[in-house]
């Protein structure tokens, strides 16, 4: 008997392309050898439920969506005591996570990935009691991704998130805070702050830093402090865009822990998607705890 792969697929994501891919895809699993049953997610959650109550009927569970889709299937598998390998087809409007691990944008190429990959034991982080695979973050424009529709996110792709971030700038607000992290106590007010395991966010590489890794136990850390005129606003955008020009209002850390308060509950979006209101949000790297299905070469470019 062939190993047995449970597949979530969200029919939404992206432009709705896996509809045209989705029997070449399961072609490829199943002349891979794999039992494949399939589970085209219906509601937010359902790719959790999907995960959790495959009861150790499955050998490999892939899935394909966004980047909201894999954190479904990465929190499902975090609830279970036996952590399956994961393979990842990306059809979302962004795709930091894949694009971070090399894998193919293509459908068919990201499924034989899923296939003749190889593992990868990659760090998940943990806010509370909910995981992330790729970014926390809170503050200005961290609801842009859940709160933009799916339908214009198909029609505009990525444009769709920096509309409705521009649409956002007038009402930008600051939120007081006391950030502890490497031992050091910050307090202020913030505008912006997130915690990443990714080369890109937003579909901006480099802006997480420099020296990545995906497997080292650490997230790279990015602050930033209200500004108070427009001219260190602009210093703030200029910093963010070029590494190279720095910025007295940005702070960027590494570390494998963090905790945020607040007096009152700050919003977070962990992945893109709504993360819970939190006063005190407690942040935590889960060192190489799942297994990620990548390509060949992406280990022999970052050994």
């Amino acid at each position: 008997m062939g190993q047995r792969m449970l597949f979530v697929y969200n029919p939404r994501a992206g432009k709705a392309q896996i509809r045209s891919n989705l029997l070449d895809i399961i072609d490829i699993f199943v002349k891979a050898g794999y039992e494949v049953t399939a589970y085209p997610t219906q509601a937010t959650g359902d790719a959790v439920k999907a995960v959790k109550g495959r009861q150790g009927r499955y050998d490999m569970v892939a899935c394909c969506g966004g980047d909201g889709t894999l954190d479904e299937v990465v929190n499902g598998m975090m609830q279970c005591e036996e952590k399956l390998p994961i393979g990842y087809i990306p059809a979302g409007s962004t795709n930091d996570f894949a694009n971070s691990l090399k894998i193919p944008k293509n459908m068919r190429k990201a499924a034989d990935v899923v296939v003749s990959g190889v593992n990868y034991a990659c760090d998940i982080g943990r806010l509370n009691n909910d995981n992330f695979i790729y970014v926390a973050a809170f503050g200005i424009f961290t609801d842009v991704s859940y709160e933009t529709k799916q339908d214009v996110k198909n029609v505009l792709g990525h444009a769709a998130y920096l509309l409705e971030g521009v649409r956002r700038l007038p009402s930008v607000r600051a939120y007081p805070l006391k950030i502890t992290c490497n031992g050091q106590v910050i307090e202020g007010e913030f505008l912006y702050g997130m915690v990443t395991n990714s080369y890109s966010v937003g579909g901006f590489r480099g802006i997480t830093g420099q020296d990545i890794l995906l497997d080292d136990g650490l997230f790279e850390v990015t602050l930033i402090r209200r500004p108070t005129n427009p001219l260190e606003l602009n210093n703030i955008v200029m910093a963010l865009v070029d590494k190279r020009v720095k910025s007295e209002y940005i702070y960027t850390y590494k570390t494998s822990e963090l905790t945020v308060e607040s007096e009152k509950p700050l919003a977070w979006s962990l992945d893109g998607e709504f993360g819970g209101e939190h006063c005190r949000a407690s942040v935590t790297n889960e060192r190489q705890a799942l297994q990620i299905r990548i390509p060949r070469e992406y280990l022999t470019d970052n050994p």
